[in-house]
């Protein structure tokens, strides 16, 4: 290579090798960071673009003075997850209300399949779930059986019910389901 062909940047061929990977066209979640309060905006943005998300909504009472209505709040303020491919994230980002994709400056952080497949599943199957302060310490565990087999996370013992922690590392935020004992096992290694 001459030192022109270096200061010119890389060549066409060195371009169609780094889009052909498997990271830039296979769909991933992805946690989209929205402007405060318009994580629902945003999720309607998405399905009128054919944008594939997941906005997990809590539903809470709240009072006012002379009445008490239920709304749906979301699980993490301020995030939206997308499923789409790395070369897709313009589609994202040109959304009104999305501030940014999480992650690191040069590329976003991917959440794990298995993170968001276990929220999806506890809400269907209207399982105890709520959000949950990231727990690092404590007895890791493996969920065996059930409906959630296969998710890892931290042991939570309260007032005689077992719950576990999954963290969702990207957004250092975390949600605990309810569980029942005999079907959590120690994690391995």
């Amino acid at each position: 290579m001459s030192s022109l062909e270096s200061l010119a940047g890389p060549s066409a061929n060195d371009w169609a090798a780094r889009t052909n990977t498997e990271d830039y066209v296979v769909p991933r979640w992805y946690a989209a960071y929205t402007s405060a309060r318009h994580e629902k905006s945003v999720a309607n943005q998405f399905r009128c673009r054919g944008v594939r998300y997941f906005l997990p909504l809590l539903e809470s009472l709240q009072r006012w003075s002379d009445r008490r209505i239920r709304v749906q709040l979301p699980y993490f303020p301020g995030y939206v997850f997308v499923h789409i491919a790395h070369r897709d994230r313009l589609l994202v980002l040109q959304t009104p209300g999305v501030v940014r994709i999480v992650g690191t400056r040069t590329s976003p952080t991917v959440v794990p399949d298995v993170q968001i497949e276990t929220l999806q599943t506890a809400l269907h199957l209207g399982l105890r779930v709520g959000p949950h302060p990231a727990a690092e310490i404590g007895r890791r565990v493996y969920i065996r059986s059930g409906p959630l087999l296969g998710t890892e996370g931290i042991l939570l013992r309260r007032k005689g019910r077992c719950r576990v922690v999954v963290s969702i590392q990207a957004i250092m935020r975390a949600f605990a389901v309810e569980v029942n004992e005999q079907d959590i096992q120690p994690a391995p290694g």
